[in-house]
């Protein structure tokens, strides 16, 4: 059988691309994508990641299936419900292009409201005790949305809040720019710093997207930690 595999973040710097064509006997598991790669790729070996199988987190002794889509997910960065008809409670995108706070808090501002949160996600100068130069984000787009837009919709009814709406940062991220703007807008200020701060939490464990800091040396290194996959 065969599998489509796309590689984020440092892996492929490895394996030279972004994407493979891999052919399995029967009975092989994500286990067996793991031994192939790491065989092909010594370097592999060095890289912690995890597993998702067609766009949903999975285990290594998960089967294959002739047509899967397995994505190799390294160390992450860290049809809504509507309340009016032209804005959709809760919304996650994704831009290339610094991101404008206000037009968010427009959208999510109800005249029931009585708190407006806005968080912004900056870059700073520094990580670890060296001088950065710069981020950049990537991710694995398709499965990013859909796990983000489930987080926002969790929130929402949690914390009671009216809207959330976010924003990430693609690509290269300037010093003291924002790599991710969340709003949040509630009657009450509580659960509106409450559903920010969750947000913000679970997107940084679950959600798909890589961080790459690039250091005033010029060297880079791939930054976060492994997913949460039970979530």
């Amino acid at each position: 059988m065969r599998v489509v595999v796309l590689l984020f973040a440092s892996l492929p710097e490895i394996a030279g691309t972004r994407r493979l064509e891999l052919d399995f006997e029967d009975g092989a598991t994500l286990a067996s994508v793991r031994s192939l790669l790491v065989d092909r790729w010594p370097q592999v070996a060095r890289i912690p990641f995890v597993f998702a199988r067609n766009r949903g987190y999975a285990s290594e002794d998960t089967p294959l299936s002739e047509g899967d889509e397995i994505a190799c997910v390294p160390a992450i960065s860290g049809g809504d419900d509507s309340v009016d008809l032209d804005v959709p409670r809760t919304s996650f995108a994704f831009t290339d292009k610094s991101i404008d706070p206000r037009s968010l808090e427009h959208r999510v501002r109800r005249d029931h409201d009585g708190a407006i949160v806005t968080f912004h996600g900056v870059t700073r100068d520094h990580h670890d005790g060296r001088a950065v130069r710069g981020l950049a984000y990537e991710a694995y787009e398709p499965m990013a949305v859909e796990k983000a837009l489930g987080i926002l919709r969790e929130a929402v009814m949690r914390h009671d809040v009216g809207r959330i709406h976010v924003v990430h940062r693609l690509g290269p991220v300037a010093i003291g720019e924002a790599s991710i703007v969340v709003v949040v807008g509630a009657a009450h200020r509580g659960p509106s710093f409450e559903a920010a701060r969750d947000v913000m939490d679970r997107i940084k464990r679950e959600v798909p997207i890589f961080k790459k800091e690039t250091y005033e040396d010029r060297d880079h290194r791939w930054v976060g930690d492994l997913p949460d996959i039970e979530s």
